[in-house]
Protein backbone atom coordinates (compact mmCIF):
# COMPACT_ATOMS: atom_id res chain seq x y z
CA UNK A 1 0.00 0.00 0.00
CA UNK A 2 2.54 2.30 0.76
CA UNK A 3 4.31 1.81 -2.55
CA UNK A 4 1.14 2.54 -4.63
CA UNK A 5 1.10 5.86 -2.35
CA UNK A 6 4.88 6.85 -3.28
CA UNK A 7 4.28 6.11 -7.34
CA UNK A 8 1.43 7.80 -7.44
CA UNK A 9 3.23 11.07 -5.18
CA UNK A 10 5.67 10.84 -7.29
CA UNK A 11 3.91 10.44 -10.63
CA UNK A 12 2.11 13.84 -9.53
CA UNK A 13 4.60 15.71 -8.76
CA UNK A 14 7.19 14.47 -11.88
CA UNK A 15 4.07 15.68 -14.08
CA UNK A 16 4.96 18.76 -15.82
CA UNK A 17 1.72 19.91 -16.13
CA UNK A 18 1.37 19.86 -12.39
CA UNK A 19 2.24 23.24 -10.92
CA UNK A 20 2.78 24.41 -7.21
CA UNK A 21 -0.70 26.34 -7.67
CA UNK A 22 -2.32 22.89 -9.18
CA UNK A 23 -5.63 21.35 -7.60
CA UNK A 24 -3.63 18.22 -6.91
CA UNK A 25 -1.04 19.73 -4.81
CA UNK A 26 -3.21 19.38 -1.43
CA UNK A 27 -4.17 16.34 -2.36
CA UNK A 28 -0.66 14.72 -2.91
CA UNK A 29 0.06 16.18 0.41
CA UNK A 30 -2.13 14.64 2.23
CA UNK A 31 -1.22 11.63 0.77
CA UNK A 32 2.66 12.58 1.46
CA UNK A 33 1.78 12.62 5.60
CA UNK A 34 -0.36 9.66 5.14
CA UNK A 35 1.91 7.49 3.68
CA UNK A 36 4.46 9.02 6.47
CA UNK A 37 2.18 7.58 8.88
CA UNK A 38 1.94 4.35 7.32
CA UNK A 39 5.99 3.40 7.18
CA UNK A 40 6.05 4.99 10.89
CA UNK A 41 3.90 2.51 11.92
CA UNK A 42 4.90 -1.00 10.01
CA UNK A 43 8.29 -2.26 10.58
CA UNK A 44 10.39 -2.86 7.23
CA UNK A 45 11.15 -6.15 6.60
CA UNK A 46 9.53 -7.76 9.79
CA UNK A 47 5.61 -7.35 8.86
CA UNK A 48 3.60 -8.11 11.82
CA UNK A 49 0.78 -10.55 11.72
CA UNK A 50 -2.39 -9.06 12.55
CA UNK A 51 -5.20 -11.53 14.06
CA UNK A 52 -8.59 -11.38 13.53
CA UNK A 53 -10.64 -9.33 16.31
CA UNK A 54 -12.12 -11.50 18.35
CA UNK A 55 -15.70 -10.30 18.81
CA UNK A 56 -16.17 -10.73 15.06
CA UNK A 57 -15.15 -15.02 15.40
CA UNK A 58 -18.88 -15.12 16.17
CA UNK A 59 -20.37 -13.94 13.32
CA UNK A 60 -17.69 -14.99 10.79
CA UNK A 61 -19.02 -18.66 9.30
CA UNK A 62 -17.27 -20.54 6.14
CA UNK A 63 -18.63 -19.87 2.84
CA UNK A 64 -19.03 -23.16 2.04
CA UNK A 65 -20.76 -25.37 4.91
CA UNK A 66 -21.96 -22.36 6.86
CA UNK A 67 -20.18 -23.92 10.12
CA UNK A 68 -18.17 -21.82 12.90
CA UNK A 69 -14.23 -21.21 12.34
CA UNK A 70 -11.73 -21.95 14.81
CA UNK A 71 -8.89 -19.29 14.30
CA UNK A 72 -5.34 -20.78 14.58
CA UNK A 73 -2.66 -17.74 15.91
CA UNK A 74 0.36 -19.91 14.39
CA UNK A 75 -0.88 -19.76 11.07
CA UNK A 76 -2.79 -16.45 11.65
CA UNK A 77 -5.31 -18.63 9.44
CA UNK A 78 -9.32 -19.36 10.37
CA UNK A 79 -10.03 -23.16 10.00
CA UNK A 80 -12.77 -25.18 9.26
CA UNK A 81 -12.16 -28.71 10.83
CA UNK A 82 -15.26 -30.29 8.76
CA UNK A 83 -13.57 -29.73 5.59
CA UNK A 84 -10.06 -29.70 6.28
CA UNK A 85 -9.71 -25.99 4.79
CA UNK A 86 -7.79 -22.81 6.43
CA UNK A 87 -8.55 -19.71 5.35
CA UNK A 88 -5.34 -16.88 5.47
CA UNK A 89 -6.74 -13.56 7.49
CA UNK A 90 -3.79 -10.63 5.66
CA UNK A 91 -3.46 -7.38 7.08
CA UNK A 92 -6.17 -8.40 10.34
CA UNK A 93 -8.27 -8.79 6.98
CA UNK A 94 -10.00 -12.62 6.84
CA UNK A 95 -9.90 -14.09 3.08
CA UNK A 96 -12.63 -15.98 2.84
CA UNK A 97 -12.73 -16.93 -0.98
CA UNK A 98 -12.80 -20.49 -1.32
CA UNK A 99 -10.17 -20.64 -4.26
CA UNK A 100 -7.53 -18.80 -1.70
CA UNK A 101 -8.19 -20.85 1.12
CA UNK A 102 -5.46 -23.89 1.71
CA UNK A 103 -6.49 -27.65 2.26
CA UNK A 104 -5.16 -28.48 5.96
CA UNK A 105 -6.08 -32.18 5.54
CA UNK A 106 -3.66 -32.84 2.54
CA UNK A 107 -1.08 -31.12 4.86
CA UNK A 108 -1.78 -33.25 7.49
CA UNK A 109 -1.55 -36.26 5.52
CA UNK A 110 1.90 -35.14 4.12
CA UNK A 111 3.23 -34.71 7.47
CA UNK A 112 1.79 -38.20 8.73
CA UNK A 113 3.48 -39.74 5.54
CA UNK A 114 6.79 -37.97 6.69
CA UNK A 115 6.36 -39.29 9.99
CA UNK A 116 6.18 -42.85 8.77
CA UNK A 117 9.10 -42.91 7.12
Amino acid sequence: MQNVYRKLVLNVIRSRKTSIHSPFVPAVRKLQCSALRLSADGVKGNEQKKGVDASLLEYLVCPLSKKPLRYEALTNELINEELGIAYPIVDGIPNMIPQDARMTRKDEQTRRDNAED
